[in-house]
């Protein structure tokens, strides 16, 4: 079943830009009350993580979406292959091995001739 990200699963969009909002007021008060300037790069180290937190999410995101993909079509082929052998068919491995072998995943048969 895919997953599909609720109505809680973070906006990566928004919150980038309110990360640059928030970089932006911390600079205007920087430039505003430099006594404290200290204070205010440590802030603004903190929100430059942001832009490499998102980009890993984002990545992590696609992996995950590949990974489940792949679970589903080898339970596909898995549930067809059971069923293939309950009505008897003559080839009930085919599903799994054809799964397998669009993935490049299929070991080399051994009693096949090259």
């Amino acid at each position: 079943m895919p997953h599909t990200p609720g109505p809680n699963a973070t906006d990566l969009q928004e919150m980038t830009t309110r990360n640059q909002t928030a970089r932006q007021v911390v600079g205007g008060f920087s430039r505003a009350f430099p006594a404290p300037a200290e204070a205010w790069q440590l802030v603004d180290s903190a929100l430059a993580d942001t832009p490499a937190l998102t980009a890993e999410i984002t990545h992590l995101r696609t992996q995950l979406t590949g990974t489940r993909l792949d679970r589903a079509n080898l339970l596909a082929a898995a549930r067809a292959t059971i069923g293939a052998f309950r009505d008897q068919e003559t080839d009930p491995l085919s599903y799994l091995r054809d799964e397998l072998q669009a993935r490049g995943q299929l070991p080399p048969d051994p009693w096949r001739r090259t």
